[in-house]
This record gives structure tokens, C-alpha cells and sequence, in this order.
């Protein structure tokens, strides 16, 4: 298969999605910060609103034809794609929070996942914290493939090696999404190429300066069969199983990697695995 090679950025544009990726980390530092019981969605989708204009960017969900919220906030079981409301949190709770953000006309996307804790469910909280730790450890582990990669589908080798090798601490494993990937990213929120969470077949295109990808886990407590609920968005899992739900955008340029979604460029995540970003000149 080809692939255009428009989906590579020039130096000048990688420069100019450093901006945009620092608001949407922002955005999400705000908002993780202020999940707690009590707090609702909706409350939560406007601090990243304030987040996200105080430096600078508008928010890119909204640009979305039928999305009208800043951020997607999922909880318990819906995965991804959840649209902010007044059902107030609850502890014990697991909350997925995407969030991205526009400026100059270049995009940032990342997504976090919060447990908040629940002294009377310590078994639930613990449960729901490896969940999302091994989410987040495999979004780290494909960060760190790219590094090393000739071709962009070794991300998701990686993805689905750790995940695999770190199941459920009852037992079992966990699922990995296949109907929801990442992408591309740039001019666009959504671009080419598509970026698998789990080994495919083809080695997808070249990894080398210029390629910017928004990678996405998205790992559930049990079957990775879904639906989307009536909103005709929110995406949860069949079973009633717990999701997370982690993402960061990373750009590769001539000198290594940066991961512009993360205020260090992934700098404390990826040095427990060799890596060592290098910030965009």
C-alpha cells in the first residue's frame, strides 16, 4: 500500500503543532486536577475550555460536525466518545478525558484516564488503576517503538506485546480495541495514516521527519464487543466492563521524537525505556 507523502510535515510545520499540543496538555492538566466526587462532565469540559483559550487555541472537538463540547468524557463503561453532562461524579469512578486543541490552524489531541478513589471499594479502585496503568504503560511502550521503528505498524506490535504481557491482576485479560484506532495528525485533527493499537499485517508507512501520529489505546476490563449509545456518540462496552482510554500526539523529526502533547516531550515516561526525546528545533 502507499501512502501520499503529504501526511509528512515539513520543520517549520512540526514547529508550529508544538503550540497547540502544549494547550491540549494544559487542558487536561486543568481537568485532572478538578475530577473529584460531586464534580460533573460538564463542569469538567468547561475548565478545559478556559485551559485551552488562555493559551491561546480554540477548541478543535467543537469543529467536529454534530460535537458541540470541548472534551469527550467517558466513565466507567463507556470508552471513548462520552459527551459531557450533569450526572455528578462519583468515587470509585474511572474517567476518561479527550481533549484537544487548535491553534494557527495546527492541532494537538491527548487523552487521560483518572480513578478516583473510593476508601470503601478498595478492590474496585485497585482493579480500575491497573486497568488504566497498563493502558497508559502500553500508549508509553508504543511512544518508545516509534523511536526505534522503520515502519509506523510496530507501534501497535508493541501496544498489544504489553498488554498482553501485564493481564489483569485476577486474571484473565484485557481487550483491546479494534474499531477504534489513532491517527494522523496536523492540519487536521483526524488525517492519515491510521495507527493500530494491536499487530496488523501490513507494515504501514515509513516512519522518518515529518510524521506525526496521535497514538490511542483504548483497553477494556473484559469483551471488546461495543455499542454507541442513544447520544449516537458514546461508545460503551457490552459486558459493562470498565475501559481507559490514553493518548498522546508525537511528532518525529530529524534529531528523534517529541511528544508534543506532554509538557517535557515524554521526556519522564520514556526514559525508563531508553529514550530520550529530542525538543523540535
Amino acid at each position: 500500500m502507499g501512502f501520499r507523502r503529504s501526511i509528512y510535515k515539513s520543520p517549520a510545520q512540526l514547529r508550529l503543532m508544538v503550540a497547540p499540543g502544549l494547550a491540549t496538555a494544559a487542558s487536561l492538566a486543568a481537568v485532572r486536577a478538578a475530577i473529584k466526587p460531586g464534580v460533573t462532565t460538564l463542569e469538567l469540559d468547561e475548565i478545559a475550555e478556559q485551559a485551552i483559550h488562555a493559551h491561546g487555541g480554540v477548541s478543535n472537538f467543537k469543529m467536529v460536525p454534530g460535537y458541540r463540547n470541548t472534551v469527550c468524557a467517558s466513565v466507567n463503561d463507556a470508552v471513548v466518545h462520552g459527551i459531557p453532562n450533569d450526572v455528578r461524579l462519583a468515587a470509585g469512578d474511572i474517567v476518561s478525558i479527550d481533549s484537544g486543541a487548535e491553534i494557527d490552524g495546527w492541532n494537538g489531541d491527548s487523552a487521560i484516564t483518572v480513578v478516583i478513589p473510593d476508601p470503601a471499594r478498595p478492590e474496585l479502585v485497585a482493579e480500575r488503576e491497573r486497568l488504566s496503568e497498563v493502558t497508559r504503560m502500553s500508549l508509553w511502550h508504543g511512544i518508545a517503538r516509534l523511536a526505534r521503528a522503520t515502519h509506523l505498524n510496530e507501534v501497535g506490535e508493541a501496544i498489544q506485546d504489553y498488554v498482553e504481557a501485564n493481564p489483569p491482576a485476577g486474571g484473565g485479560e484485557y481487550g483491546i480495541l479494534t474499531e477504534y484506532i489513532g491517527h494522523g495528525i496536523g492540519r487536521s485533527m483526524h488525517e492519515e495514516p491510521p495507527v493500530f493499537n494491536y499487530r496488523v499485517r501490513p507494515k504501514g508507512p515509513e516512519v522518518k521527519p515529518g510524521l506525526v501520529v496521535a497514538i490511542e489505546p483504548m483497553i477494556v476490563g473484559g469483551t471488546t464487543d461495543t455499542y454507541v449509545g442513544d447520544d449516537d456518540w458514546t461508545v460503551f462496552t457490552s459486558d459493562k466492563a470498565s475501559a481507559a482510554h490514553w493518548e498522546h500526539s508525537v511528532a518525529v523529526h530529524k534529531d528523534g521524537i517529541w511528544v508534543l502533547t506532554a509538557p517535557d516531550g515524554g521526556a519522564a515516561d520514556l526514559a525508563p525505556l531508553g529514550v530520550v526525546p529530542v525538543p523540535i528545533a
